[in-house]
């Protein structure tokens, strides 16, 4: 049987995640971390996309992603795939890394958009148990770029989208945004 086409609207930015195979650990260092990173960066050079936010834990990921010029699904196919490739490689693994298709909605209203990347953000201190004791200071999310307001070292992240969000503008919209995403 086919499978359903997944929505893709190009102005809207999409929550995808998607988690390692029996809930395994895909993403066990700092190594596997930057692999993914890199991935990203290498996509990003032939099919620009945009990520809001993001949130890689050991088990699984987070993205809010955009992109204008191509689906979401041939991205996340072509991270996914290489990934699986890597990490195969690098573990001597065979088989399935991850645990299904990506899973991937759509975000229509600019609270929504809002909600879901606190969500996102507060993923390492939400677990059973906490990777760290304050979002800001875990490394494989974009939470501590809003937090101290330092440049991303990587082109397909955007601050500006977020921000842009709120129902009235402002220069403190990092602030802002900050406080929101640390309410319990």
């Amino acid at each position: 049987m086919a499978r359903k086409r997944r929505l893709w609207m190009p102005e809207l930015y999409h929550h995808i995640y998607l988690r390692g195979n029996n809930r395994q650990n895909i993403f066990k260092d700092h190594t596997d971390m930057q692999q993914a990173f890199r991935l990203l960066t290498t996509i990003h050079q032939s099919y620009p996309l945009s990520i809001c936010s993001f949130c890689i834990m050991t088990n699984h990921y987070h993205f809010l992603l955009k992109s204008e010029t191509i689906t979401i699904s041939k991205i996340m196919n072509l991270f996914n795939k290489r990934y699986t490739d890597y990490y195969n490689q690098r573990y001597q693994h065979v088989g399935h890394v991850f645990q299904q298709r990506f899973n991937s909605s759509p975000i229509f209203f600019p609270k929504n958009l809002l909600y879901v990347s606190r969500y996102i953000h507060q993923n390492p201190i939400r677990t059973n148990a906490p990777m760290v004791a304050r979002m800001e200071f875990y490394p494989y999310s974009s939470y501590q770029y809003y937090k101290f307001g330092s440049t991303p070292p990587f082109e397909f992240i955007n601050l500006e989208d977020l921000p842009n969000s709120f129902p009235q503008k402002s220069q403190k919209y990092r602030e802002y945004y900050c406080e929101y995403a640390e309410m319990e």
